[in-house]
């Protein structure tokens, strides 16, 4: 086992506070990088509890990168984990390291190897363009039946978010950092709010998006709360803002009535999206 407590409160604490709160980065991320890391720490103290038990020290696995190199395959091999979520913990685990290793608590340390990935069928966790239109046909027609104009509302509300997830490549942690100052009606543009306080601007080119974004700001004011998050674009029936898992558990619903099997996560549609949307783009234009 490494020979400090590398996974105490206090070295956590110290991190997230260097990596996260000096750095502007929101409450989300905070919460991802302590669980992180406490998870790694409950499993290498039940490692440690079984090698004194078989009576073999350490367990075959050397220093503290072994350690976080054999946790991220167990949690491929056995949790079965997503490879986004794997690399994702991967990226915390050499900050951690990075931190450690400057304040002379391990040694210089070498980069993790990627998780060894289980081996799945060809195409799994990939969509045909069929597939990408099925799912957003799907999300359209049960718009088009709803009759209750609450269920509309939420139904509009989910087919923004995932347009502009896969259109224009927005990350689920940016959707659901979006205020309703963000996007400037006039001229289309959406201001996103990148980590690290890096911003960018993407123009809003479809019209039927922007016809949608904007019908969706005049009906979240019949949801809207008070408090904290009040102004942010994208809020639950209850007012309240979104989790990342909400918005996977939206995309997952209409997966399934689009009739997908796959195994796949909303980054998975991205590209056969984009170049779906490409091709509106010049129909919209020839339009004109």
């Amino acid at each position: 086992m490494p020979d400090h407590d590398v996974g105490s409160r206090g070295l956590i604490e110290g991190f997230i506070d260097e990596h996260v709160t000096k750095k502007g980065l929101d409450s989300r991320t905070e919460k991802a990088y302590r669980l992180d890391l406490e998870h790694f720490t409950v499993w290498l103290e039940r490692k440690a509890v079984e090698a004194s038990q078989s009576r073999r020290p350490g367990g075959g696995v050397g220093n503290l990168e072994d350690w976080m190199e054999a946790y991220l395959d167990y949690l491929v091999k056995e949790k079965k984990l997503s490879s986004a979520t794997i690399c994702r913990k991967n990226r915390v685990f050499g900050y951690y390291l990075s931190y450690l290793a400057k304040r002379g608590i391990i040694p210089r340390y070498r980069s993790l190897r990627p998780a060894r990935r289980v081996p799945h069928s060809q195409g799994k966790d990939k969509l045909s363009k069929k597939e990408s239109d099925a799912f957003f046909s799907a999300m359209e027609r049960e718009y088009e039946e709803l009759a209750s104009e609450f269920r509309r509302r939420i139904c509009l509300r989910d087919l923004v978010m995932m347009e502009l997830l896969f259109y224009h490549k927005i990350e689920i942690s940016e959707l659901l950092r979006l205020d309703v100052a963000d996007y400037d009606q006039k001229t289309g543009i959406l201001t996103i709010r990148r980590k690290r306080g890096m911003d960018c601007q993407v123009y809003l080119f479809s019209r039927k998006l922007r016809e949608r974004i904007e019908r969706w700001l005049t009906e979240r004011e019949e949801i809207k709360g008070e408090g904290q998050y009040c102004e942010s674009i994208f809020l639950s029936k209850f007012g309240k803002p979104l989790s990342m898992k909400m918005v996977i558990k939206i995309f997952d619903k209409y997966k399934e009535l689009a009739g997908i099997k796959k195994e796949v996560t909303p980054k998975d549609l991205k590209e056969s999206c984009m170049k779906q949307y490409a091709r509106e783009l010049v129909m919209e234009m020839c339009e004109r």
